[in-house]
């Protein structure tokens, strides 16, 4: 009888452990769904505004209709993106035709002084500022998260439930990890 005990102590305690390490893996999942979550609504505010700039420096940068071009291409495939490692590719190169677009709003002095073209680009500044921040949040969270899912035993609890590892924001064109050419010539 005392065998019998020791047998169903010893199974509760294999199933409170279970139970215990399923749930320690189902709070850092939906805090990386929510991190990804709060990236996606950054985005969306970014893909909003997006058309509103081109549409305000149309008419004054006539002869750069392939860089408008090119920024709404990539918005468009931005958008389209559906994996995380997808929407970092295309975010990029969103990032780079931005960067495009607005070194050369720079060579157009009505540009500079526009309100319109101003307020769009420090809404774009500073949505791009909110982003990375999401994406640095939920690459903390996806990180932990994994850690989870590998650490033994934990491990086999997140193989027999399918858990599977959440996939990290990276910089995926090599030349984003160049460090910036700074001049400090000042008129010279």
């Amino acid at each position: 009888m005392t065998m019998i005990w020791i047998v169903l102590a010893v199974v509760a305690i294999a199933v409170m452990w279970v139970i215990a390490s399923y749930n320690r893996l189902i709070s850092p999942k939906y805090q990386s769904l929510n991190g990804w979550k709060q990236i996606d609504v950054q985005l969306k505010r970014r893909h909003d505004l997006i058309p509103n700039l081109v549409e305000t420096v149309k008419g004054a940068m006539e002869f750069e209709k392939t860089t408008l071009t090119q920024v709404i291409e990539a918005r468009n495939r931005a958008i389209l993106a559906q994996s995380v490692g997808e929407k970092a590719v295309q975010e990029n190169v969103l990032s780079g035709a931005l960067r495009q677009l607005f070194a050369l709003a720079e060579n157009y002095p009505n540009l500079k002084s526009n309100q319109n073209v101003l307020q769009l680009q420090e809404e774009l500044s500073s949505t791009e500022n909110k982003i990375s921040f999401a994406r640095q949040f939920y690459n903390d969270i996806a990180t932990s998260f994994n850690i989870a899912l590998q650490s033994f035993p934990t491990s086999l609890i997140a193989n027999s439930f399918g858990f599977k590892t959440a996939e990290l924001f990276e910089i995926a064109d090599a030349a984003e990890r160049n460090v910036p050419k700074v001049d400090l010539k000042l008129g010279r």
